[in-house]
């Protein structure tokens, strides 16, 4: 099983800019996807950005232009993103779509970091 420890949320003025990391760990055969998903309160999660193994990414068009997503090695993914609104402040979650040792599709959450954008 894959475990996702995220880090570098906070607090940040709207313009400003901040760094999510996320790390995996644990055991798989292949981590196929990594991505950043958000929730804010009252609404349903929502995804963000995402990257393959193939480095092709995905963003939601709310955040095209202003976040970049990208993998720094097979077991790790970054968000950068700047010009940060109101609007971004949420929960945000680190989600793996990976391969178990026996081949089966799985799918596993970070514990979630806070980002509130606020002046």
């Amino acid at each position: 099983q894959v475990q996702l420890v995220e880090s570098g949320g906070g607090l940040v003025q709207p313009g400003g800019s901040l760094r999510l990391s996320c790390a995996a760990s644990g055991s798989a055969f292949r981590i196929n996807a990594l991505g950043w998903y958000r929730q804010a309160p009252g609404k349903q999660r929502e995804l963000v950005a995402d990257i393959t193994s193939g480095v092709r990414t995905n963003y939601a068009d709310s955040v095209k232009g202003r976040f970049t997503i990208s993998r720094d090695n097979a077991r790790s993914v970054s968000l950068q993103m700047n010009s940060l609104k109101p609007e971004d402040t949420a929960v945000y979650y680190c989600n793996a779509e990976y391969q178990d040792l026996g081949g089966s599709s799985r799918l596993s959450w970070g514990q979630g970091t806070q980002v509130t954008v606020s002046s």
